[in-house]
């Protein structure tokens, strides 16, 4: 089968081959985190692995619903191979009770290297460092980044062309196989959404009011890139007819972020280097559900380009924030414990005072880290005083 190459996923994978660690995948629904096991397996055997030291467990398959952790842990030692390592692959492991102990009960045994990939609340939260003992290393996968979706597209459009089919059609990595059929992939994304929200969201935490979900959803999905507070949104909702109080909505809203099919950006106050408690902007994992649910009139292509470039940078493995520097606010700060960078998304620079509004709060820093503005305007990389201009299709495919 003609895999798209996640190189980067993959190389995480290869580099703790064999390590006494716990590898975890985490990620939304249908991200590729099965596809992901597939594509290493296949670079074990090529490594000369035999087959039968891979042992591959999906806890969605029902041949394996009715077997307790327990059971599952003999299943699995039974048929772990004397003297050669045993890889190990447990797929969507939060459907298995009490999954943690059949885990440490194997990452105890001898020449077993263990990975395991979950898609809801336990893989965001502390309950995944309490329940495997710290013993994991975590990757947070994605669906497809631009570049990926570009690599796995087989047309001849143009660039511009392809970026737009990527934030109508979506970036799930299956959506690719509906080609220009927009009803048959949004009816696939009908399906991803509503098991997120019925399985992910209301049924662990036990949500009766399933429209206020949904509105809740609606409203974030409409509003990426905007700043809002809890009692903000509880407002809005209520003046529309959908009574709520800011509990309710704090509630949901970490259901949401916990399904992963949501992210919550703090905002970042620059000058006292600490993080502000109010006023956060949320963006979505998967821009094809957000045309889905909004339609046209959530074709805001500024905050769209904000949401693809914010995912980008997670991809990129930094930590992001809003920048708050007193009254200029620039629309990312991201860092990692080796690199900072101050980052501006604009989606055209070519008026004037755009220009200029743009690039002041960049000007304004007073400091060495990197400064960019990424933009649409297709022209080649320009420096105003050590800020970086950039095409920013050519800054998602570098």
């Amino acid at each position: 089968m003609n895999y798209i190459d996640r190189k980067e996923y993959l190389n995480f994978l290869v580099k703790h081959k064999d390590k006494q660690i716990i590898k975890v995948v985490s990620g939304i629904r249908r991200c590729g985190k099965s596809t992901l096991f597939d594509i290493y397996k296949d670079y074990l055997i090529k490594t000369g692995i035999s087959k039968e030291q891979l042992i591959s467990i999906n806890l969605e398959d029902i041949s394996y619903q009715d077997k307790n952790y327990k059971e599952l842990y003999f299943y699995i030692k039974n048929k772990l191979i004397e003297g050669k390592v045993t890889y190990i692959f447990l797929d969507e492991i939060q459907n298995c009770k009490n999954f943690e102990k059949m885990v440490d009960s194997l990452f105890i045994q001898p020449n077993v290297d263990i990975y395991i990939t979950g898609s809801n609340a336990y893989f965001m939260s502390g309950e995944l460092a309490t329940l495997l003992s710290g013993r994991y290393v975590e990757l947070k996968m994605l669906p497809l980044s631009f570049k990926e979706y570009v690599s796995g597209v087989n047309n001849s459009k143009s660039i511009v062309a392809k970026y737009n089919d990527y934030i109508t059609f979506s970036s799930f990595p299956y959506t690719i196989w509906y080609k220009d059929d927009l009803k048959a992939a949004q009816d696939y994304l009908r399906g991803i959404y509503s098991t997120i929200l019925l399985k992910d969201v209301v049924q662990r935490y036990k949500i009766t009011d399933v429209m206020m979900l949904e509105s809740v959803a609606s409203f974030i999905f409409d509003n990426i890139g905007n700043r809002l507070s809890v009692n903000n949104i509880a407002n809005i909702l209520t003046a529309n007819g959908r009574t709520t109080n800011d509990k309710t909505i704090e509630k949901y809203l970490q259901a949401l972020i916990n399904s992963l099919i949501i992210y919550q950006v703090k905002r970042y106050n620059i000058k006292g280097r600490q993080l502000l408690k109010t006023q956060a902007k949320y963006y979505i994992a998967d821009l094809g559900l957000r045309y889905l649910i909004c339609g046209i009139k959530g074709k805001d292509e500024g905050h769209i380009l904000e949401n693809v470039i914010y995912l980008e940078l997670l991809r990129r493995g930094y930590n992001v924030y809003i920048g708050q520097n007193e009254e200029n606010e620039i629309d990312f700060v991201a860092s990692t414990h080796e690199d900072t960078i101050f980052i501006q998304v604009s989606l055209s620079l070519r008026d004037s005072n755009t220009y200029e509004r743009e690039i002041a709060p960049l000007k304004a820093l007073n400091n060495s880290y990197s400064k960019i503005i990424l933009t649409m305007d297709e022209a080649p990389v320009k420096d105003d005083n050590g800020i970086k201009i950039i095409y920013a299709l050519d800054w998602l495919l570098d």
